[in-house]
């Protein structure tokens, strides 16, 4: 065994360095207690109702991804028959984005103290609702925010899970596969989205209706399992349970104002020279400025032992020491999280356009394209669960990112009148495996430095950073495509019109080119923070039920009495 594999137990999860500081912080929650409540749920639960509650988290990823991918897919027909401008299509994918983004870690840490079951369920209808209604409407600008209504219930439903799959399985080999499940439903909902997108918008009367119609009946699914499936809401073991609602504000709107400045900054009249542009992304920081130093206050007062219980001092939205944990290990796969799916999204964004705007292929013939992503991603998930508590955590991080940046590299030299087989194909099947690999190690490494109680908020914030890096890999991306059409469209003496419908085809492609170079490029720089930082981080998976119960049970007795630190795994041999 490596060094560094079996220095996973104190670089990864150090439980002695937060004992010793001894924070108060264990007067409001018992880490013993809840693990030993946790077991003994999970002991109670039925082998059919946990695997129901997986496929029911699973199901939920799926249709998350998948309404974006559907929708992405249905851009050209949706743009047509609502007559929205090209350069505004964007803002279907956005809204969407913009809504559930900025909104996680808020409906998180309500899930965590009202019950993660609740508001899974009401974000389920909320989606049931809206998808409904967006399959109604006759123009662009109610499309786009009902798209942002719709978001509202992913950004309940999604952390909501990502809590109830923490909570249902002890540290054990089923966590494992149950993470690695439910990290499969991105790569499927990306490849679902787009296979029933691209036969629906072209095969059905409704055409890009009937997607919205289709994901409005699998969210009534989802919440029809949920009900069924999932354990019983228990109340919060917190002794606050108060919201920390100024920081709830202040990073809502912080994040709302900089997601639509990516979202908005390349199409607003002179750019990003344009001075709501400037003016909105200056207060967007500020507003972000200002929640990190309230939550860096409101966590000092927690941790004050001789704290008074004021209006003005509840528990933190976000604890900031969160990013340090597993001595700042936990920033860097954020950090990554962020930069792959920046890429990910990226080269699928453009892949689409490409099939379609530049080759004109209908939606069915590039939904084919896509069916290797499917594939692909069920067996990278498979293997994952299988060697997660075998191989280290480097592993999978520097191996994904690396071969989702080759499927950029891959469009960014295509030759369109080669064989689908030479380019194409080889991309589609090297583009998942980042979102799979960090996904599924990631969410497990999180889950296992994270409290019981702050499951939620825990996964809330991976996924926000998930779908921040989506808006920032588009809106680079798109400047990017921009600049360099615009570029060769005047060397070419050709003047573009502001929809692009005069493009001449070479810069066309040279601009898909330079936008599949910029994707490629955020995940080679996340696989260079992985090769560098998680050389220590060694195993995150569980190979024995037995030893890691052991051996977390020895590190928590190390612990003292009423810790409020997460049982971390001993070494293994």
């Amino acid at each position: 065994m490596s060094r560094s594999q079996h220095d996973v137990g104190p670089n990864v999860m150090d439980a002695s360095h937060d004992a010793e500081k001894g924070r108060p912080e264990s007067r409001d929650f018992n880490e013993k207690e809840f693990l030993s409540r946790q077991s003994a749920e999970a002991a109670q639960r039925s082998t059919v109702r946990s695997v129901c509650l997986v496929m029911t988290c699973t199901a939920a990823m799926v249709v998350n991804i998948s309404n974006s991918t559907a929708v992405s897919i249905s851009l050209p027909t949706i743009g047509r028959d609502l007559g929205i401008e090209e350069y505004k299509l964007q803002w279907l994918i956005s809204a969407y984005s913009l809504s559930s983004g900025c909104l996680l870690l808020f409906f998180g840490r309500l899930a965590d103290l009202y019950g993660r079951k609740k508001a899974f369920t009401l974000g389920t209808l909320c989606q049931m609702a809206f998808s409904l209604g967006c399959g109604f409407v006759q123009d662009g600008i109610t499309l786009d925010v009902l798209r942002g209504f719709q978001g509202l219930g992913a950004a309940a439903t999604i952390p909501s899970a990502l809590g109830i799959l923490a909570h249902a399985f002890p540290p054990s080999k089923a966590r494992s596969i149950a993470f690695a499940t439910f990290a499969a439903g991105a790569p499927v909902g990306g490849a679902f989205g787009t296979i029933i997108g691209g036969v629906l918008t072209q095969l059905t009367s409704e055409t890009w209706r009937s997607t919205f119609f289709l994901a409005s009946g699998l969210s009534a699914l989802c919440c029809i399992g949920g009900i069924f499936s999932f354990d019983a809401d228990k109340p919060s073991m917190e002794a606050d349970r108060r919201v920390d609602w100024i920081g709830a504000g202040l990073v809502t709107v912080g994040l709302v104002l900089i997601v639509f400045v990516l979202s908005e900054g390349d199409i607003a009249p002179d750019g990003w020279k344009t001075p709501y542009i400037i003016a909105l992304l200056i207060i967007g920081v500020i507003f972000i400025g200002v929640f990190l130093a309230w939550e860096h206050h409101l966590e000092n007062v927690m941790n004050d032992p001789n704290r008074v219980k004021s209006i003005w001092s509840p528990p933190p939205l976000m604890k900031l020491s969160i990013w340090g944990r597993a001595n700042g290990r936990m920033a860097v796969i954020l950090v990554i999280a962020f930069l792959n799916w920046s890429g990910f999204m990226s080269w699928s964004f453009w892949v689409q356009l490409y099939y379609q705007n530049y080759l004109q292929l209908t939606p069915v013939r590039t939904m084919v394209r896509f069916i290797p992503m499917f594939v692909t991603g069920c067996l990278c998930n498979f293997f994952v669960a299988v060697l997660v508590g075998r191989l280290p955590m480097v592993i999978f991080a520097v191996s994904g990112t690396l071969l989702t940046a080759s499927a950029g590299i891959l469009f960014a030299v295509i030759n369109p009148s080669v064989t689908y087989w030479a380019f194409g194909f080889p991309s589609t099947v090297f583009s998942v495996f980042g979102a799979d690999f960090v996904f599924s190690s990631g969410t497990i490494f999180i889950a296992k430095i994270a409290m019981g109680h702050e499951q939620s908020v825990a996964g809330a914030l991976f996924q926000t950073m998930t779908q921040l890096g989506t808006a920032f890999g588009l809106t680079i991306s798109t400047i990017v495509f921009n600049s360099t059409v615009n570029k060769e469209s005047l060397a070419l003496g050709v003047v573009p019109n502001i929809d692009g419908t005069n493009t001449p085809q070479a810069a066309q492609l040279k601009g898909y080119r330079s936008a599949q170079w910029t994707a490629c490029s955020f995940c080679l720089f996340a696989a260079l923070l992985a090769a560098v930082f998680l050389r220590g981080v060694g195993v995150v998976g569980h190979k024995k039920k037995g030893a890691d119960h052991d051996s977390e049970k020895t590190v928590m007795d190390q612990a003292p009495q009423g810790s409020s630190v997460r049982a971390s795994p001993a070494p293994e041999a």
